[in-house]
């Protein structure tokens, strides 16, 4: 099923592969190149500023010989809880930006990303791991344990009338 996956958690050379699994996922699911020329750019400016906060993980196939080609990845995000008299704070993780290409989708490639993002928040010993899933991405992390968080989260858009 996943044979020939590897998955590694990515470092500051990781950043144009990522962008290239970006783009062509996205391509995907518009069924079409999507022109944006200053993306690659705009997208090494993010991934600098997000290394330093982030923990990546990049799912590959291929060889050292010939070779390996980013086809998922994944990240958290940790997010640390202020102390307060009697108790001293905490952390939780927060997964995002999850994406696979649509080949390797049914192949058990998200299981072995949200395994290493899963793993890596009980290495940390956080509260809780958490995530906003897309409509269609909803059963699959509820396969893997999540559950729904109630309704405590409220979002404030940017526009008041919105």
């Amino acid at each position: 099923m996943t044979e020939g996956v590897t998955v590694r958690v990515a470092d500051e050379r990781d950043g144009p592969a990522l962008a290239r699994l970006r783009r062509a996922w996205l391509e995907e699911r518009a069924g079409r190149p999507v022109d944006d020329p200053a993306f690659e750019a705009s997208f090494a400016q993010w991934w600098r500023s997000e290394l330093a906060r982030r923990v990546f993980w990049l799912a590959e196939v291929g060889t050292e010989r010939a070779g390996y080609t980013a086809i998922g990845s994944l990240n958290v995000v940790e997010l640390s809880y202020m102390p307060r008299p009697g108790a001293r704070g905490g952390a939780i993780g927060h997964v995002g930006n999850a994406f696979v290409l649509a080949r390797f989708a049914d192949q058990g490639v998200p299981r072995m990303l949200l395994d290493h993002a899963v793993a890596h928040a009980r290495a940390r010993g956080y509260r809780r791991l958490v995530l906003a899933p897309t409509a269609g991405s909803t059963a699959f992390y509820r396969s893997a344990g999540f559950a729904p968080a109630g309704d405590a989260l409220l979002v404030l858009g940017p526009d008041p009338a919105a």
